[in-house]
Order: C-alpha cells, then sequence, then structure tokens
C-alpha cells in the first residue's frame, strides 16, 4: 500500500484549478472539500503539515459524495477502484512555496494484508491505518445500512504530500500524528456519505497511539 497512487485531478466538483488560480480567495481549513470533511482536529493538522491557517476554495461542497458516487458505481461491475476525493492547496502566510495535500480512495473486495510497509506506524483505526512523516491511510470495512447499495467491504482513504519525497529528519512524529488525523477525518466523512453500518467502526477521535 504504500506505493505511489496514480490518479488524474479529478476531485472538489471539477473546478479546482480555476479555485486555485483565485489568488484573492482563500477560506479556512473547515471550509474545504465538504461540510464536514475537515473536522476541528484536522483543521490543526492541517496547520501542523502546511503551516497555514488559509487554503485555495475548492468549490467542494458535494467532494465526498461524489467521491462516494463514484466509489459506489466503480464498484458494482468490479469489485475494486481507485479515486480521488479532494486536493487541498495551502496559501501559506510566509508567501512561500507548499506542497498540495491530495486525499484519495481505494477499495477492494478482500480485507487488507496484515503487513504494513516499514515507512508506517501502524495505528489502532478501523481494519488498518498507518502513518508516515508525508501521508497517512485508514482502511474500514463498510456494510451499507441499505442493502440496496453495493460496494465491496472495505475502504481505504489516504492523505499524502504531493511533495517531492524526502527522508524522514528528527522528532516526526507531530507530521505522522497530523497526516493521520487528517485521513481519519475524511474516512469519517466517507462512512458516513456511504451509509457504513457504525461508520465503518471508526470512532469519533483518531487513535494515534501506535498498535502493539
Amino acid at each position: 500500500m504504500a506505493g505511489s497512487l496514480g490518479f488524474g485531478a479529478v476531485g472538489c466538483g471539477g473546478s479546482d484549478e480555476t479555485d486555485r488560480n483565485a489568488a484573492d480567495e482563500s477560506v479556512t481549513a473547515d471550509k474545504l472539500c465538504a461540510v464536514g470533511a475537515v473536522n476541528k482536529a484536522a483543521v490543526g493538522a492541517l496547520e501542523v503539515i502546511t503551516g497555514a491557517t488559509l487554503f485555495a476554495p475548492t468549490g467542494g461542497e458535494s467532494a465526498v459524495a461524489a467521491a462516494a458516487g463514484e466509489l459506489t458505481r466503480e464498484a458494482a461491475p468490479v469489485g475494486s477502484g481507485t479515486g480521488e476525493v479532494c486536493s487541498i492547496y495551502p496559501r501559506p502566510e510566509s508567501g512561500g512555496p507548499a506542497a498540495e495535500i491530495r486525499v484519495v480512495w481505494r477499495l477492494s473486495s478482500t480485507p487488507p494484508k496484515e503487513d504494513t510497509a516499514l515507512k508506517f506506524t501502524r495505528l489502532p483505526m478501523g481494519e488498518k491505518a498507518g502513518a508516515a512523516h508525508d501521508s497517512a491511510f485508514v482502511t474500514f470495512p463498510c456494510s451499507p445500512k441499505d442493502e440496496s447499495r453495493e460496494f465491496p467491504d472495505h475502504v481505504s482513504v489516504w492523505a499524502r504530500s504531493q511533495a517531492m519525497p524526502t527522508e524522514a529528519e528528527g522528532d516526526v512524529r507531530p507530521l505522522k500524528n497530523a497526516y493521520a488525523t487528517v485521513a481519519h477525518s475524511f474516512a469519517m466523512a466517507m462512512a458516513r456519505e456511504l451509509g457504513c453500518e457504525e461508520n465503518g467502526g471508526l470512532k469519533a477521535k483518531p487513535s494515534l497511539i501506535p498498535a502493539s
């Protein structure tokens, strides 16, 4: 799961490029991607990751709903797939460049394997979760409350930096926790939108103490 995810830039209502270039417009993190997608904990986590409190608007009031709809459509014929939830473009107060944060989904009809790449610290969330200094993922089972909806039982949500890969230096625990918090926030939003039983077993707050 540690490999690169090759997605096209599709998310957030299709107006990402226009919104990103609107230099005179900025929004706070809680307004990104969809209502409730970035919860209070994830707002602070995005500031830790990017150093920014303002972001390019994504125009994505329905981003999570659109991603859930795409997941459901892809699931029916093939039982697996990948797609984008939203891309986040920071606007650091210093004016310097900041990397895009992309949030994506991956679905599978089989449970996740127990092994986790050495890069990731395993966290006790959902079926499987891991965090690194530049990315994190949360995988949860999804038994839909609405039995008329069909999709695979295992959904992963990733939050990852689009910057050039770098070696981890110093104490990276704050970054790991921040990426895990963002991934958890979007995973909860997707589980709710998909109508997963008991939100896929995810708790209201992320579990950031490494699994034994």
